[in-house]
């Protein structure tokens, strides 16, 4: 008697498998979700944050909670410029095979008084291997205090605009919109704004993104 009900109960436990299995296997794997590639430097890399409190996090978080298919890697680094962005973005395209890119470079450049048009050299160029890649791109502007000069400050802003007019990108101006107004959301070193920023920074990039994500999320 007990090996007629072992037998049944085995026979029910490999179905059970076996449809475990199945719905494995028909959802969609992380991997295999379009991506969202942000190369950035500290601002996306979350610099003094806790893990998970920054912007790009919390990019991530929203789409889960609106069961996105989108998965974002995130590959920025603190202290990067726009020279160490071009080198890291081949691979990074050849290993993520992103759909959008989102590129968030320059500030460095510019706190280290670096050639303008070297930076907007670098932008370019990133723009262009992402669109050869078939990614579009999401160019995110910075804003710098008159250091070097006023001539310089302007020179830099323009960049972004100019990048993203004649390599035909997606743009948010300036990512710290609605962040520079509250001098308290700044850490000591008062660049880097603190977790009480990340959510009014994802505000901002958001507007622009979304449509992107919609748009691209039916190309495979």
């Amino acid at each position: 008697m007990r090996s007629k009900w072992t037998l049944i109960l085995g026979t029910v436990l490999f179905a059970l498998a076996a449809c475990w299995q199945s719905l494995a296997a028909a959802a969609p794997r992380p991997a295999e979700q379009p991506a969202v590639l942000v190369i950035g430097d500290s601002l996306s890399a979350g610099y003094g944050l806790e893990t998970g409190a920054g912007w790009v996090a919390l990019l991530q978080k929203r789409l889960q909670a609106r069961q996105a298919p989108w998965r974002v890697v995130n590959a920025s680094i603190s202290g990067e410029t726009t020279a160490g962005g071009m080198s890291s973005l081949p691979a990074l395209l050849q290993r993520d095979h992103p759909k959008v890119v989102i590129i968030e470079l320059g500030g460095n450049d510019a706190l280290r008084g670096l050639s303008l048009a070297a930076t907007e050299s670098n932008l370019r160029s990133m723009a262009s291997a992402c669109e050869m890649f078939g990614a579009r791109v999401l160019l995110i502007g910075m804003r710098i205090p008159p250091n070097y000069g006023a001539a310089y400050t302007r020179g830099f802003e323009a960049i972004f605009p100019r990048v993203a007019r004649l390599q035909h990108t997606a743009l948010v101006p300036f990512l710290l919109s609605g962040v520079v107004d509250h001098p308290d959301w700044f850490q000591a070193d008062n660049i880097h704004p603190t977790a009480a920023a990340q959510a009014t920074m994802l505000d901002t990039v958001w507007p622009v993104l979304e449509p992107m994500l919609h748009l691209q999320a039916g190309k495979r």
